[in-house]
């Protein structure tokens, strides 16, 4: 073999390497999680509140909340996420302005999520007197996606063939009909997938509820967006930090992080399914 198939021929077993030790890593992730939390796992459990303490009962009231958190927070952010990045590929200009967006979302990205907890408990909690509510923790995590959304966006408004766009403009249609008609429903499967990014971020924090919309304890459904909740990442926090019945209070968090797994799989499957059907209709 020459050089150039050596290094072919590493560079793909390097990748094939890295895909094993990848996989090792999930199946073993996987395993210890659902054989500790397996054992807990009944209909029981999913479908009622805990009892005495949080040792015995399921984690109804934690699965509404992060629910209702999750898709809540999604759906605030991208459409905000969206037009956002329409505004950067069409309209924004000078070429400072459109930079110092970017810079700022950048920023947003790399913060740790327990600043934006901060940032929601100032701004929704205290300034707008959302108190500690879903509102409060909906917005919180929505703020937190924003920025993943934004880039994903972005990136599939200019993934646009400009063939598309130089048609449909020399047809007559203005600048607005074309990004609303052609643009937005070609990016559409490719924003889908930066919001299936989210949804599994979103779902799994815990920082940013811990101070607007997480409540330690409760039996209670939530009745409105203005009403604290129980949630699975806070769940686990609690059961494993602060609880007394370490033996009886820690299968329970495994198994809480069972249905924590589960549920964002669902959420992402039926966001996938979407894209899906979406690109198949396109297709015809």
């Amino acid at each position: 073999m020459n050089k150039r198939e050596i290094k072919a021929f590493l560079g793909v077993n390097f990748l094939r390497l890295f895909i094993i030790i990848t996989l090792i890593f999930l199946i073993i992730f996987l395993y210890v999680i659902f054989s500790k939390g397996g054992k807990v796992l009944s209909w029981s459990f999913i479908t009622e509140s805990p009892r005495k303490f949080m040792t015995e009962g399921g984690i109804y009231p934690a699965i509404v909340g992060t629910f209702w958190l999750t898709v809540l927070s999604i759906g605030s952010a991208l459409p905000l996420g969206v037009f956002t990045a329409i505004f950067i590929t069409s309209y924004a200009k000078p070429f400072w302005l459109v930079r110092m967006v970017r810079v700022a979302i950048n920023t947003l990205a790399g913060v740790p999520s327990i600043i934006y907890g901060l940032f929601g408990l100032t701004v929704f909690v205290r300034m707008f007197h959302f108190d500690v509510s879903i509102l409060s923790g909906a917005l919180t995590l929505g703020v937190l996606a924003l920025p993943v959304i934004i880039n994903a966006s972005e990136e599939a408004l200019r993934s646009v063939p400009k063939d598309f766009i130089e048609a449909s403009l020399a047809l007559g249609a203005t600048e607005r009909q074309t990004i609303l008609k052609v643009i937005l429903p070609t990016a559409l499967p490719s924003i889908l997938t930066g919001t299936i990014i989210s949804i599994g971020r979103v779902a799994g924090e815990t920082a940013p509820i811990l101070f607007t919309a997480a409540t330690f304890y409760t039996r209670k459904l939530p009745t409105s967006i203005m009403d604290e909740v129980m949630v699975l990442p806070y769940h686990i926090y609690a059961l494993m930090t602060e609880g007394c019945h370490a033996d009886k209070q820690v299968p329970i968090a495994y198994g809480t992080a069972v249905v924590l797994l589960i549920l964002v799989l669902l959420i992402s499957t039926v966001a996938i399914i979407i894209r899906y059907r979406i690109r198949k209709k396109r297709k015809w």
